[in-house]
């Protein structure tokens, strides 16, 4: 659709006013439906030439929040091979409203009980030419998210789906501050840093001309402040047999403010994206709106727009913490590196002594090209070791040793006793790329195997339907320490406000070896990290994932009373409050496991002082164990001043964060 079409106008103006004020339903060229608080809205239209089009026009779509524009007029279609653009010149045959009101459990994640409330919008779509292709829209309305995703029928004048591109287009309101993760490809583990820049910086242009090649690609999700209207994300959810969606900015224009999609390429048939049977959908296209940014991280909607779960028995599947042998160099009993039988005990001997639930043997415990057979780590010699011990043992494997193995590798995984597996190295996600997560994860549990995915895309909500897939990476994490300065207190920061939005988060937390800026140097043996030793305890509330590491060499936590907050930390949550936080800046979150409430604080390497007041708590006296920085953490990283407190849900509690710094409480119902 030309830049004409979709301009804004006064008309536009006048559109945003009349859906928000109307049902509209009179007006065959126009659908709508609005949030059950009725704050957000998406109007579905037909247009030509800017104006009404009943008979037939451009699909567009908009959105407002709280009566302000928030996406003006934006094209909707789909690039089938061989066939003109679905979508550019259709009409509204039906509409069908309804609403979704359900509870489900969710067996890990932020919350445990989700209420997934909304109003539904369902658009039948045909062509106003002789070939009458249809198509259909299905769009919810969220109090905290708009969601839409195409739908393409079964039809005589589609023989198969073969979908070149989507057309999804996202004309900001306003040129917002977005945080940006750009990549380089479609192949890439999107560990890279959220950059804050205006949208409008990304059109596409050099010297006012615009560029032949397209640049710069941007993964999702994406935050962006919307001024005077709204803190939005824009993400996915469900991409099963789907490809994932990129933003690009193709304008040549200095002042253009949109974006629109860029499906990953099929990497064995680049000219495809999406290949199937009808009828297909696409992945859900989401909109998450609040008035803050922390009122996107505690938004359900990810995991409301799955399916419901798949895995009949639940009852292997459980969250936990991990000791893990990778990142602090393989390091042992006798402060060397070795990746010996022997040498894993030890890191089992350490859980246990610790109560962490599981021990990650990590890349090389195999034989020779050959993952059904151990090599240097006897591994079922250590499921035996660990199971005497109370701890259950996960492996990692790479992508291209099990993609097409998992009849044979699975069951020999489980015969072992084998609880779970971390898959590295995927490294696409493309139709293939993305089926591959669902096949692994359904796979894996017929053989009650559950998965931590690293290499990988970002999550979009499958853990609702096959819940022994525990987390993702996809994060600019812990590891980047071992090489240079990435990962410091300004990507602690902004992650919990981007990344984590798509769903659980892999980061690894748990570096011992905190030092000031000055002082860090990067090193693959006993890394150093940045940050206090109370910023680190903070991961540990702020970060989701119920697979959740603890890094470090044993030896770094021998002696040290702060590691008693990470044993008492959960790793999977009844409830989530965002109590304050900016991304790049600082944050504050609060989650309840049971009857015991626990809150990270964290901030850049800007010093601040939290003043908290703690009404998410529940009635009655609690005891609060405090982990903070001490006075001359600023110096001296390590220090923490650990303390107890009597409070209740009155109580303003006062905490001093130096630079790079952060707490961590522990809050316990008083007996």
């Amino acid at each position: 659709m030309s830049k004409k079409h979709l301009s804004g106008t006064k008309k536009n103006v006048f559109y945003v006013f009349l859906f928000i004020a109307s049902a509209a339903w009179g007006q065959s060229n126009m659908a709508v439906i609005k949030s059950p608080n009725g704050q957000l809205v998406i109007m579905l239209e037909t247009i030509s030439n800017n104006q009404p089009a009943p008979a037939g026009g451009q699909l567009v779509y908009a959105v407002s929040f709280q009566g302000k524009a928030l996406i003006d007029r934006s094209a909707l279609s789909l690039e089938l091979k061989g066939q003109k653009s679905l979508g550019s010149n259709v009409r509204i045959v039906n509409t069908y409203v309804s609403k979704i009101d359900e509870t489900y459990q969710l067996v890990t994640g932020k919350v445990s009980s989700v209420h997934n409330y909304c109003n539904t919008l369902r658009v039948d779509l045909e062509e106003n030419v002789s070939s009458a292709r249809k198509l259909i829209i299905e769009a919810r309305a969220y109090d905290d998210a708009i969601a839409f995703r195409y739908v393409v029928p079964e039809q005589a004048n589609i023989d198969e789906f073969r979908l070149t591109n989507e057309t999804t287009e996202f004309r900001i309101s306003k040129d917002a501050t977005g945080y940006s993760l750009i990549l380089p490809n479609f192949r890439s583990m999107y560990e890279d840093e959220f950059v804050k820049l205006p949208i409008s910086s990304f059109s596409n242009h050099h010297d006012g001309v615009a560029k032949a090649a397209i640049a710069r690609i941007i993964g999702l999700p994406i935050l962006m402040e919307v001024p005077g209207v709204a803190w939005m994300a824009i993400t996915e959810a469900d991409l099963r047999d789907y490809s994932s969606m990129y933003l690009i900015n193709p304008s040549g224009g200095w002042s253009d403010h949109y974006f629109v999609s860029k499906l990953s390429p099929n990497v064995e048939f680049p000219n495809i994206c999406v290949m199937g049977t009808l009828p297909h959908n696409s992945a859900w296209r989401v909109l998450m709106v609040g008035t803050e940014p922390g009122r996107l991280i505690e938004s359900n909607v990810i995991t409301s727009l799955n399916p419901p779960s798949a895995v009949k028995d639940i009852s292997w599947i459980h969250s936990g913490k991990v000791s893990w042998d990778w990142w602090n160099g393989y390091i042992g009993l006798d402060g060397k590196s070795a990746h010996t039988t022997e040498n894993i005990k030890y890191f089992v001997d350490f859980a246990a002594k610790s109560g962490l639930e599981y021990m990650l043997v990590d890349g090389g415990w195999n034989a020779r090209n050959d993952i059904t057979k151990p090599g240097k780590i006897d591994i079922p010699e250590i499921v035996r070791y660990a199971a005497n011990k109370g701890v259950k043992v996960w492996i990692w494997v790479s992508y291209s040793d099990v993609v097409n193995r998992m009849d044979e590798v699975f069951p020999i995984y489980e015969k072992w006793g084998i609880a779970g597996l971390k898959i590295d190295f995927i490294e696409r996600d493309d139709q293939d790329g993305n089926n591959f997560y669902y096949q692994a994860a359904e796979k894996a549990a017929q053989y009650h195997l559950m998965l931590d995915i690293h290499g990988s895309t970002k999550p979009s909500g499958i853990n609702r339907t096959y819940p022994n897939l525990l987390s993702y990476e996809a994060v600019l994490g812990l590891e980047q320490s071992q090489v240079g300065t990435r990962d410091n207190p300004e990507n602690h920061v902004t992650i919990p406000f981007t990344r984590m939005l798509a769903g659980p988060m892999d980061y690894t937390p748990g570096g011992f070896n905190n030092v000031t800026r000055e002082e860090f140097a990067p090193r693959r043996h006993s890394p150093m990290v940045m940050g206090t030793r109370a910023h680190t305890l903070a991961m540990y509330v702020v970060y989701e994932t119920p697979f959740q590491m603890v890094s470090d060499h044993p030896g770094a936590y021998e002696g040290q009373p702060s590691f008693q907050f990470i044993k008492d930390v959960p790793a999977t949550w009844d409830e989530t409050k965002v109590l304050s936080g900016l991304p790049g800046k600082y944050i504050t979150i609060a989650r309840r496991s049971g009857k015991d409430w626990f809150m990270g604080g964290m901030t850049n390497w800007e010093p601040r002082q939290d003043n908290v007041l703690l009404n998410f708590l529940g009635d009655g006296k609690y005891t609060a164990e405090i982990y903070s920085d001490a006075p001359d953490a600023d110096r001296f990283p390590k220090n923490v001043v650990i303390e107890k407190k009597s409070v209740d849900r009155n109580t303003n509690l006062k905490l001093q964060l130096v630079t790079g710094g952060g707490y961590a409480i522990r809050f316990r119902p008083a007996h």
